[in-house]
């Protein structure tokens, strides 16, 4: 049987082995697919270039060293600008009952947890980057089909073997790499609510680590990655925006403003506000007033 989906429970539950169907190399300069399914697996390479593949449900753009995994009768086609030429490489492989003495797909599965991860997945496609090794084995791959004899049999089994391995080890890393983004997002969220809720009073980057029970410096890792600033400075930021805000829209005497945004010193707030505005608090309140006036009259 070859029309297995990469995914189909069978794969697993009897002996077979994945087998290349067709390989190829091509220039496109120009071209347009029409939509089309096949029962086989299909990897398609970017060796250099642009082009774009499309689903029912996405277009993904691809450039090199870019490569993606289209499950069997995932209906999708190719588009080549003629702007920009694209070489790829592409194999398509199915499943067939396992001959000779190299493990089964099923095996390969039990062996290693990786696999097992990207078959609960079930993914209808996959767009991954290539870190230099994918085009590597999948060269090598097509180089022994070009081959004769059971040794070389031997060898395209091992590297399509290591190609899924290798496939599955990505997206594994790319699924952890996103939930801890997401996990990070949480915790830097809850902190900017934490600073927002409490920005005049005078805080800590280890009471913000409290406040969501991480460790401050780990916080400190992950609130700079996904802010471009640290937390003492998106703290300073949102502290000068509130002393804006008071001095324009309220009469508190700007030596107590300091104090309303959480800084105990009125000469260091006076030194920040300046850095932040090219003007003193004075200088501000002033020039608010004047366009006041001026926009009055």
């Amino acid at each position: 049987m070859n029309n297995f989906s990469l995914y189909q429970d069978e794969l697993i539950a009897g002996q077979f082995h994945p087998k290349v169907n067709a390989y190829y190399f091509k220039q496109w300069q120009s071209h347009q697919m029409p939509f089309h399914s096949h029962k086989e697996v299909e990897i398609m390479y970017v060796i250099d270039g642009k082009c774009t593949v499309e689903t029912e449900d996405k277009r993904i753009s691809m450039k090199k060293g870019d490569f993606i995994l289209l499950d069997a009768n995932v209906p999708h086609r190719l588009t080549v600008e003629k702007s920009v030429p694209c070489r790829m490489l592409n194999i398509e492989f199915s499943f067939v009952q396992k001959q000779g003495s190299f493990p089964a797909f099923k095996e390969l599965v039990a062996e290693n947890k990786s696999l097992t991860q990207l078959l609960a997945l079930s993914y209808s496609y996959i767009v991954l980057k290539d870190p230099n090794e994918i085009y590597h084995t999948l060269k090598n791959l097509v180089l022994e089909m070009d081959k004769k004899g059971s040794e070389n049999e031997m060898l395209v089994q091992i590297l399509l073997a290591q190609l899924l391995i290798q496939i599955a080890r990505m997206v594994v890393e790319e699924k952890e790499k996103d939930c801890e983004f997401h996990q990070a997002n949480i915790y830097v969220k809850k902190a900017i609510e934490f600073l927002h809720q409490n920005y005049d009073c005078d805080i800590q980057i280890k009471d913000v680590g409290k406040a969501v029970n991480l460790h401050p410096g780990y916080l400190h890792r992950i609130f700079k990655n996904q802010m471009d600033c640290s937390i003492m400075e998106y703290l300073t930021s949102h502290r000068m925006e509130k002393a804006k805000m008071l001095l324009t829209d309220t009469d508190i005497p700007i030596i107590e403003i300091s104090h309303y945004v959480g800084i105990n010193s009125r000469q260091y707030f006076s030194l920040l506000f300046k850095k932040y505005t090219n003007k003193t608090p004075l200088e501000f309140r002033k020039s608010v007033l004047k366009n006041i006036v001026k926009y009055s009259s």
